[in-house]
């Protein structure tokens, strides 16, 4: 994981993107992120959250996944993300194990390529999910 360095300079609307990120501490899509910028940026459009946001992942400073629904996730980079995401319902519990730090560590060592960060997500069922498919069967 690595930041932008000092010298990019962000704009006042990434600026609030990031804290609200930061504030709000859980992925959210940019529509909902817009809503709460929109509290206190009456004016501020869709379009610039979205531009705001591909800007910040081009820096480093904002990673996003996709939710099962297909819908873009976004978050501040503060740590890599690894998640087990129910098919049904959609939960995702987040992990704490990283089985693939030391391969992002060596791509980014032999391959000349930045790593800001990696996200691994496993897709399946939970245990109520399960419970209820088994209970069907």
């Amino acid at each position: 994981m690595s930041q932008s360095s000092s010298t990019d300079r962000l704009t006042h609307y990434q600026e609030q993107i990031l804290a609200t990120l930061k504030r709000l501490d859980a992925p959210i899509s940019a529509q909902d992120l817009h809503a709460h910028l929109r509290q206190v940026q009456p004016r501020l459009g869709l379009a610039t959250v979205y531009r705001g946001l591909e800007i910040l992942k081009i820096k480093g400073l904002v990673q996003s996944r996709a939710a099962v629904t297909g819908e873009a996730l976004y978050s501040r980079v503060e740590q890599d993300q690894h998640y087990l995401t129910c098919l049904q319902c959609g939960t995702s519990t987040p992990l704490t194990l990283c089985p693939v730090q030391e391969m992002a560590n060596q791509l980014q060592q032999s391959k000349s390529f930045k790593v800001y960060y990696h996200t691994l997500e496993f897709f399946g069922l939970c245990s109520p999910c399960w419970e209820q498919q088994e209970a069907k069967s």
